[in-house]
């Protein structure tokens, strides 16, 4: 193995590990919410789930056996999350009329009790955390390419 595919390597996998990181804390934040704060998910905050938890599996066997075509499975599951979460972020802000919201019941994100600090939005932090995968996983791919 030459030393520049040993870089190359070696920058995947720590790629990897952050976005499987990123993907074990969205997903330890969204259980602490609901079960430890009792804070019942909304709807969207569900669907953001459904792509959350797997991705913290997939990259966790990914990290673990340094697979670096994983972003062939995981790339999908991201932007799926990051859109479910680009879409409930435009809620938040208002920048979507409340009459397209898909669901009239459950909590709201607006909530005091939805922020974390007291300021940033828990649909901030759920699109962050997919846009950053999102991003690793674009890298992963750019360097498996090469």
């Amino acid at each position: 193995m030459n030393r520049t595919h040993n870089a190359s390597h070696e920058s995947g996998w720590s790629a990897l590990f952050l976005a499987w990181l990123i993907s074990l804390v969205a997903s330890g934040g969204a259980l602490f919410v609901g079960e430890i704060m009792g804070q019942a998910p909304c709807i969207l905050c569900w669907y953001q789930r459904v792509f959350m938890f797997p991705l913290a599996v997939i990259l966790a066997i990914a990290a673990l056996s340094a697979d670096n075509g994983i972003w062939r499975y995981a790339l999908p599951l991201a932007l799926g999350g990051l859109s479910i979460a680009g879409y409930h972020v435009l809620l938040y802000y208002g920048l979507i009329p409340e009459g397209i919201v898909p669901c009239g019941q459950g909590p709201s994100c607006a909530d005091a009790k939805m922020t974390v600090f007291g300021w940033v939005p828990l649909p901030v932090l759920s699109f962050a955390a997919f846009a950053a995968i999102t991003i690793l996983l674009h890298a992963i791919r750019r360097n498996t390419s090469k």
